[in-house]
């Protein structure tokens, strides 16, 4: 459930019109739901109720500040993969402790600084990280808490490019391998083994592969405690799908997960994480256009936005799909014509969507593409020096620009030329 709903023939955000924004913003702009936001979070929240927990959401998901702060004031903590988003999570108000540090690149500086301002734990990847630790906090004078990411070799039957649970991929220490990784981590100093971490991927519309990647995490706690470790936590990561299209995927809910993790985990005693980012951001945000032209071509009709590629990549990065929806309702009985939905940039990737059925459009007319409040804005480039579109926060009522559009200026001025110039 989202709060994008038409009322009297127009989509509105919660309260307020979506033309309304249009026209004072301009377009193409994401806009988010306050509401949708906290009710997905809840969600999550309301599952593992019946367990110690904490709801950890992926910053890489959305990571604007309102967001962030919307989410921090429910209790959310935040899972980083760098020190920019550590900044930003710091920022919107998340203290340390609640912030978890994920990703296989991290960098000595990052250590620090999330040593120096605060952090639940590391989630290390890989033995070269877990020393490059240890030598930061002796040298810091701290303890860095730490968990393993282990790869549990579990297919998650998602897309090749945001797999991460496999053999082959490049996260985490194989599963195998783990009780010798942690003996190691044990004896370095200024380290603190408080847990085990786990993801396998993303946009996971079954529940199967988190249950074989649960089980051998269950496994190896009780093998890391047998061998003295002190497992208090385990973080199990995000991953769990979404909607995009209405009409043919129906994803686990929330509380089937939480349900199933209980049953799996729960007799061990430990704090659990999770790490949800699309499925509380994703149906929390849509990206409004504009038709610049309806251009005919040879047997193909085209739709031709001002969004493109570089504002909303999905589609030509993944194949993804995206619900694309007239703003003003279409009229009872209109026939659908058959577009192929296009932005203005000069590559043919920028195809959002081929043979679509929409109602008859025209320029000027606006659209909304459901479902792109995750991995969205946070992924848009100034290609073709287009401007970053602005960010829009919707609450009953009332809205806000969260992140303003660059004028030209600002984007031509931050190059700089050579003296010899």
């Amino acid at each position: 459930m989202d709060h994008f709903i038409y009322r009297d023939g127009i989509l509105h955000a919660e309260d307020v019109a979506i033309p309304e924004i249009a026209a004072r913003v301009g377009t193409p702009f994401y806009l988010y739901s306050t509401a949708t936001l906290a009710r997905h979070y809840r969600l999550f929240d309301e599952a593992l109720a019946g367990l110690d927990h904490l709801v950890c959401y992926s910053v890489k998901a959305c990571s604007n500040q309102a967001i962030l702060r919307i989410l921090a004031e429910l209790g959310a903590g935040m899972d980083v993969v760098s020190g920019g988003e550590y900044r930003r999570a710091r920022a919107a108000g998340v203290p340390g402790g609640r912030i978890v540090f994920s990703g296989v690149g991290k960098t000595r500086e990052e250590m620090r600084l999330a040593l120096d301002g605060g952090i639940r734990q590391f989630n290390v990847e890989s033995e070269p990280e877990l020393r490059a630790l240890s030598e930061v906090a002796v040298a810091a004078g701290a303890t860095a808490p730490v968990t393993l990411r282990v790869n549990p070799d579990v297919d998650a039957g998602t897309h090749e490019k945001i797999a991460t649970g496999r053999r082959e991929d490049k996260f985490g220490v194989p599963i195998d391998r783990a009780r010798e990784i942690y003996a190691e981590a044990a004896s370095l100093p200024g380290l603190a083994v408080v847990g085990v971490d786990v993801h396998i991927g993303s946009q996971l519309t079954d529940l199967a592969p988190f249950e074989a990647a649960f089980a051998k995490v269950a496994d190896l706690t009780r093998a890391l405690r047998a061998d003295g470790h002190a497992i208090d936590r385990l973080d199990l990561g995000g991953g769990l799908g979404i909607p995009y299209s209405r009409s043919n995927e129906v994803p686990p809910l929330p509380a089937d997960y939480g349900a199933m993790i209980g049953r799996l985990l729960g007799d061990l005693g430990c704090e659990i994480e999770i790490e949800p980012g699309r499925l509380i951001a994703g149906n929390a945000g849509v990206l409004v256009a504009s038709t610049i032209y309806v251009k005919e071509g040879e047997g193909r009709s085209f739709l031709i936005l001002d969004a493109a590629m570089n504002d909303l990549i999905r589609p030509a990065m993944y194949g993804a799909w995206h619900d694309i929806v007239p703003v003003p309702e279409a009229a009872p009985g209109a026939e659908p014509r058959v577009f192929d939905v296009v932005g203005p940039v000069c590559e043919t990737g920028d195809t959002f969507a081929r043979g679509r059925p929409l109602p008859p459009m025209g320029e000027g007319d606006l659209v909304a593409f459901r479902s792109a409040g995750a991995y969205g804005a946070v992924m848009a480039s100034e290609y073709n020096t287009r401007p970053l579109i602005p960010e829009v926060l919707v609450d009953g009522d009332q809205f806000a620009v969260i992140r303003p559009r660059p004028t030209f200026d600002e984007i031509i001025n931050r190059d700089t030329l050579p003296p010899w110039m």
